[in-house]
């Protein structure tokens, strides 16, 4: 395993539709130490993350970036934020399930996508790492993080917290 590329929203993240406030970024349980025990066996994390609400004018890219920057204070560092801003029905070539955010984090990350895990919510997040040729893995929401990140670090046969 070579990076872990994460969706943002109800993943590390709890979910506040169309975020466009930093201040109402609220971490998924334990996340920074969670995300910190993946850092400390040499994996790069990154972000790939669906934002709509840019595409369907409720907010703004630079509100979607305050927020990853914030995201960024409180669990990063990240090596990236790559985000998705179109709408739905825009036909993009980035829009999850499609795997280009997937592709542009691993290239900007100098990896093969075959060795990254793309940690996400949705069968989207799903679809986009097996387009990619990814490893997927699918949480159960925030209180998920903490299962993915054992798992993962299992697969790598880093430090465990049994």
């Amino acid at each position: 395993m070579c990076a872990v590329l994460f969706d943002r929203d109800e993943t590390i993240v709890i979910d506040v539709p169309f975020n466009g406030d930093p201040e109402r970024v609220e971490p998924a349980p334990n996340a920074r130490v969670l995300l910190d025990r993946l850092r400390e066996v040499g994996l790069p994390l990154a972000v790939v993350s669906n934002q709509s609400g840019i595409g369907r004018g409720l907010i703004t890219r630079e509100a979607v970036d305050a927020v990853n920057q914030r995201v960024n204070e409180l669990l990063g560092p990240f090596a990236g934020f790559f985000v998705c801003p179109h709408a739905p029905d825009d036909q993009c070539d980035c829009r999850k399930p499609k795997p280009k955010l997937i592709l542009d984090a691993a290239r900007a990350l100098g990896v093969d996508p075959a060795c990254c895990v793309v940690v996400g919510d949705r069968e989207s997040d799903v679809e986009a790492a097996r387009n990619a040729g990814a490893i997927p893995l699918r949480v159960e929401g925030p209180a998920g993080l903490a299962e993915a990140v054992e798992n993962i670090l299992y697969w790598v046969g880093g430090p465990s917290s049994q």
